[in-house]
């Protein structure tokens, strides 16, 4: 089994904290989106992950330091790991066929921009198996339709009238992923664009046309990460997603002053909190010194000082000194703002 794993986007709607990380780096609950997303991929698979293939942007931005922490992730999970580049903002589709020399036998594709719970189990019966989740607004999403089989047989964008309420996540399982390239080919091959791009839906409706099967794998949690605002969401289910499975989310090497922490929360080492209030569902990075604040629903980075803060709702980069007053704050990495000068 291989995972590939588009993931050239630069992340806008995050800014500013992905004008020094590419978004699939952004953590959350401790660890980066990407790496999270990758290892549930594998607990749902339950099966050996030859490779992973992760297809990145422009090599200055998706630099040597990404390509060091996507080869640990894939040498953790046991598997092979391979760097492709998409160079233009091209598509799906076209992202996808920046790794058409690992477009071979079983795979997953995912976007790295979301994370999941899930524990269906797989169909590899199906010809293909798109990942999707229930939605209360169908109309907002791009959602498949089914027959009586309760086989895919369309993808719809948007529907203004009711077709389904199973939202595609941008998770697909392919049993032989090489007719998915065979697909993307001709799309690209013959100049086939919606909204400018390649899209993978063009290369899936063809597989449907010429007869392959599409299931659909619920998940019950679909955690976008997409916006500041959304990201903290994500961060807060997560956390109580990984205290309930009973993950040690507290490191040891934390260092408490007279402060409280109000579980679940991410804690990671070598972080110090003096006169404090933390939590619930907070996520705090490694050598992070916060002192005479009030902290919750929020994420802080690494190496960050926070000093007389009453933070809710706010997300601090990394290397950020910060004394203030403002609650849902949201600052990038090497930020410093002091209130009270």
């Amino acid at each position: 089994m291989k995972i590939i794993v588009p993931m050239a986007g630069r992340g806008s709607r995050l800014r500013p904290h992905t004008l020094t990380i590419p978004k699939p780096l952004i953590p959350v609950a401790g660890k980066p989106i990407v790496h999270r997303l990758v290892t549930e991929i594998v607990h749902i698979l339950d099966t050996d992950i030859d490779e992973i293939a992760f297809i990145l942007g422009d090599p200055a931005f998706f630099g040597d330091d990404v390509v060091e922490s996507l080869m640990n992730l894939s040498e953790e999970l046991n598997a092979k790991g391979t760097i492709y580049r998409q160079l233009n903002p091209l598509g799906t589709g076209h992202a996808i066929m920046c790794a058409e020399n690992s477009l071979s036998g079983p795979a997953v594709i995912a976007y790295a921009d979301t994370l999941i719970k899930a524990d269906f189990e797989l169909d590899r019966d199906a010809d293909s198996v798109i990942w999707t989740k229930k939605v209360d607004n169908p109309e907002a999403y791009g959602v498949v339709q089914l027959n009586e089989n309760n086989e895919i047989v369309e993808l719809v964008e948007k529907p203004k009238e009711f077709v389904g309420n199973q939202a595609v996540i941008g998770i697909y399982y392919f049993k032989d992923v090489s007719v998915l390239r065979k697909e993307l080919h001709y799309v690209l091959e013959h100049d086939i664009q919606n909204g400018g791009e390649y899209q993978i839906n063009d290369g899936i409706k063809r597989m449907m046309v010429k007869g392959s099967v599409f299931k659909t794998g619920t998940v019950q949690e679909w955690m976008d990460c997409g916006n500041k605002d959304v990201t903290i969401e994500t961060n807060s289910k997560m956390l109580g997603i990984l205290a309930d499975r009973g993950e040690q989310l507290i490191s040891k090497k934390v260092t408490l002053n007279n402060s409280k922490i109000i579980e679940p929360c991410f804690i990671g080492d070598d972080v110090r909190l003096t006169n404090c209030t933390i939590g619930p569902y907070v996520s705090i990075g490694n050598h992070t010194i916060i002192e005479d604040s009030n902290v919750k629903n929020s994420i802080i980075q690494e190496h960050t000082q926070i000093f007389k803060a009453n933070l809710e709702h706010a997300m601090i980069g990394n290397h950020v000194v910060f004394h203030g007053d403002f609650n849902e704050i949201s600052l990038g990495d090497y930020s410093t703002l002091n209130y009270n000068e």
